[in-house]
């Protein structure tokens, strides 16, 4: 399916840099609960992220990664998913879009 231009400029995605990682306990299926600082602007969110199967706590935090940041949230077991990481989903578990390069927190990705 396609969408237009317009469609696609109303999807705000960001970068943010995880700044906390607990085990989301309630959720269905393995998941993290991700405390994600996106600038000053946006603040600090939190998500529910099922990728624990390439990605240990100590792995993601201070790690900087994409974040949609404005899809509804909705709640995963008992976690509030304010916003959504990105990934692709690949061999072995989901791969976590990055930059490749240090960036301010709350940038837009274009």
């Amino acid at each position: 399916m396609q969408i237009t231009v317009e469609d696609f400029d109303k999807v705000d995605v960001r970068i943010g840099t995880i700044v906390a990682v607990d085990i989301n306990k309630k959720a269905r299926k393995p998941a993290y609960k991700l405390t994600v600082d996106l600038g000053e602007e946006l603040g600090t969110k939190t998500s529910s992220a099922q990728i624990t199967d390439l990605y240990s706590p100590e792995d993601l935090v201070g790690r900087q990664a994409v974040f949609c940041v404005n899809l509804a949230p909705m709640h995963i077991g008992s976690v509030r998913s304010e916003v959504r990481i990105l990934g692709s989903e690949s061999v072995g578990g989901v791969v976590l879009l990055q930059p490749s390069m240090a960036v301010k927190n709350g940038d837009k990705v274009f």
